[in-house]
């Protein structure tokens, strides 16, 4: 079986909006489109569903074909789970009502074992007997995206599913959106606007600006460019997968295996060996030509400069950093950048405080 998931759409508006897309992703994992309003994400996932019908179009899902010239599979034959940035429970059912009509619906018999699984990564045992007026909006959203899996699907749409929630609510609904990228062996498409979701979630990514596919690939290889439309601002930085080797008990420390180096970050109780993700904004990376020994900073990175680019300020500029098999970003002055003398294929040491490092 194909483990890929390859869509070629074409499909034009009355408002000359066009989408043009031509990719192969992950079936595997949350790939994250990622876009500005109006790029075309909610029209590609729509695409996906089969809720649009592309003037031209090719689908094909694991080696299963759902779209090609000849053929349109429509929406209600593709087993795709579709979440929508408000929960769109049915008010007249009860949260286990609701997720007793997906059941229904599914293509194979949903075992208890099952049903148990999702009732458990989505934490959501407690809420069966209430009504969707009676839940909060994260509450609401999590059995909205158990009734999308208890419906078996082969590919599950989330678009923007934490928009209409406030800070808090994101926080609280956050993890377990991370829990069930690895409780399930099912391909995501997660749209979003925030990098912080897309940070915390996903592994692969496409960029896209106005209805065409402007990057794709890993996130930290995506969103470490500095050549991108709409990737400057003050929350630029890379994504970045490592391993926790130690910890420091004392100091309530543990090292983090990644840029070809070690990291030292706060722990939040991780063990060792266990994988851990972490974003380090453009903006807390400073750089010097030396390493300093009498300093707070304990995370002192030997770096290459791969490139240099403009920044949505005139005053700053963006350096592209090589470190091991990673990349960082550093936003500096144009006067720092000057001081330092930057140039691609220069040697020097990224500087990041550990508490800046983001969990």
């Amino acid at each position: 079986m194909s483990e890929t998931i390859d869509a070629r759409f074409i499909l034009k508006r009355r408002n000359h909006f066009e989408l043009n897309t031509n990719l192969s992703v992950p079936a595997q994992g949350v790939t994250a489109i990622y876009g500005p309003s109006g790029s075309g994400k909610t029209t590609f996932l729509r695409c996906l569903a089969g809720l649009e019908k592309p003037d031209e179009g090719k689908l094909v899902v694991q080696g299963d074909s759902w779209q090609s010239a000849e053929h349109f599979k429509p929406a209600h034959k593709r087993p795709v789970g579709y979440v929508f940035q408000e929960a769109s429970l049915f008010p007249h059912l009860s949260a286990g009502g609701n997720l007793a009509y997906a059941m229904r619906r599914a293509a194979t018999r949903v075992t208890d074992e099952l049903y148990q699984q999702v009732l458990s990564v989505m934490g959501i045992d407690a809420l069966l007997s209430r009504y969707p007026e009676n839940l909060s909006g994260g509450e609401r959203q999590r059995v909205a995206i158990a009734r999308a899996l208890l419906i078996r699907p082969r590919l599950l749409l989330m678009d923007e599913p934490l928009a209409s929630l406030d800070r808090a609510r994101k926080q609280e609904i956050l993890p377990y959106l991370e829990r069930l990228r690895t409780a399930f062996e099912l391909p995501i498409i997660y749209v979003s606007h925030a990098l912080e979701e897309v940070a915390r979630l996903a592994s692969h990514a496409v960029v896209l600006d106005q209805g065409r596919v402007v990057a794709e690939g890993g996130v930290n290889d995506v969103f470490s460019r500095i050549d991108l439309p709409g990737l400057q601002g003050p929350d630029t930085g890379v994504m970045l997968s490592g391993q926790v080797v130690s910890r420091d008990a004392r100091w309530h420390l543990v090292d983090v295996r990644c840029l070809g180096s070690v990291l030292t970050v706060p722990d939040e109780g991780d063990h060792p060996g266990k994988d851990v993700r972490l974003r380090i904004l453009a903006s807390d990376v400073s750089l010097a030509q030396n390493a300093i020994s009498e300093a707070s900073v304990l995370n002192q990175i030997p770096v290459s400069v791969e490139s240099v680019g403009n920044d949505q300020h005139p005053a700053h500029c963006l350096v592209r950093l090589r470190a091991g098999d990673d990349y960082l970003l550093a936003r500096l002055t144009r006067r720092s950048f000057e001081h330092l003398q930057v140039r691609p294929g220069q040697t020097l040491w990224a500087l990041i405080k550990s508490v800046a490092i983001i969990r």
